[in-house]
């Protein structure tokens, strides 16, 4: 029985290497072995947990956030969408946070991107009967027109990256090859002088968004780690892991996460030329707290055992905190250039 190593690696003889982004993308989307084909990887008993995962909070604030959006187009029948969704957690804890918002639900349909079939299953289970209109796509294009109010929570991260080092003699892109020994390696070691990640692939999506943006108008949350212009010294962001723990990038592919850090300048970048308007990046943690994430906390634990308020208060404290995810996340939001100012930045 074949497995995604040996397919990597027969499609790198054949043509002598790959890029980086050729194997993330083999690594995390192929049909049969790929990473988010095969499992649910999310939560305590996966490889790594998401903010939705860690509060309720976060959901509830981004879906009261999305509500005001809409009441800032004037209440038309939007669209509200998720790219890259989980488990359903996010769009769940974001139609409870907007409930009270009147008219929003009924003149809205939820549409959720996802790919993986394990993950389907997990979000149909969580949105049974939450909304009398949840639809589920395999790309965005399939998304029906009309104004759009979307989130991508950690979507971008996974996209894939090239790789290119600055040697003695200029700039080579980082391929990956096999050895002589029969494994996968980077025909580059990432010591070997200065490096630069290209995100193509995020850049392309930034572009549709922006370019959905500008026919119909709306709105978009990007909400991931990365960084705003080249990354300091110009490191290596590419990463994986597995059970929590960092794993080599190269071993096993397809049972492990690889994610590189987002570039939201370039994010940026591209919605300019499409000539939508950009907000942003702010920090998650300045982001949630300018949302009130305090004082929902508070509203929750009045109603709380002292465990669950102990839950509570520690989640929101691991997705506010410089320390934790507060300060290395960031959000970016693009609009049409008529849109009001969206609350946060």
């Amino acid at each position: 029985m074949p497995s995604l190593d040996s397919i990597i690696k027969k499609r790198i003889l054949r043509s002598g290497q790959i890029n980086v982004a050729e194997y993330m993308e083999l690594a995390l989307t192929h049909p049969k072995y790929g990473y988010y084909m095969r499992k649910d990887p999310l939560g305590y008993k996966g490889d790594f947990i998401t903010a939705p995962e860690i509060s309720q909070i976060f959901g509830e604030l981004i879906g009261a956030w999305m509500a005001a959006q809409w009441i800032a187009m004037g209440k038309p029948k939007t669209i509200l969408a998720e790219l890259g969704p989980g488990r359903g957690t996010l769009m769940v804890d974001a139609l409870r946070g907007s409930k009270h918002i009147p008219g929003f639900h009924e003149a809205i349909s939820v549409h959720l991107i996802e790919a993986s079939p394990a993950l389907k299953q997990k979000q149909w289970n969580a949105l049974a009967g939450k909304h009398p209109d949840i639809q589920w796509h395999s790309s965005f294009e399939e998304i029906p027109p009309g104004p759009l109010l979307l989130v991508a929570n950690e979507f971008f991260d996974a996209l894939p990256v090239r790789q290119y080092v600055h040697l003695a003699d200029g700039w080579h892109e980082r391929f990956v090859i096999v050895g002589v020994d029969g494994e996968l390696h980077f025909a580059i070691p990432a010591a070997a002088g200065r490096m630069v990640e290209r995100g193509e692939v995020g850049k392309e999506w930034a572009a549709v968004i922006a370019r959905r943006m500008m026919e119909f108008g709306g709105a978009a949350l990007i909400i991931d780690y990365g960084y705003n212009g080249p990354p300091k010294n110009s490191q290596e962001t590419l990463q994986a892991m597995r059970d929590h723990k960092f794993h080599d990038v190269l071993k096993d592919p397809g049972t492990a996460d690889i994610t590189a850090h987002v570039d939201f300048h370039a994010i940026r970048e591209v919605a300019a030329i499409e000539g939508a308007a950009g907000y942003g990046p702010v920090t998650q943690g300045a982001f949630l707290q300018a949302l009130g994430a305090k004082a929902r906390l508070e509203k929750l634990c009045k109603k709380a055992t002292e465990e669950q308020k102990s839950a509570m208060i520690s989640g929101l404290e691991r997705l506010l905190s410089q320390d934790a995810m507060g300060d290395l996340f960031k959000v970016i939001c693009l609009t049409h250039p008529k849109h009001p100012k969206p609350e946060g930045f």
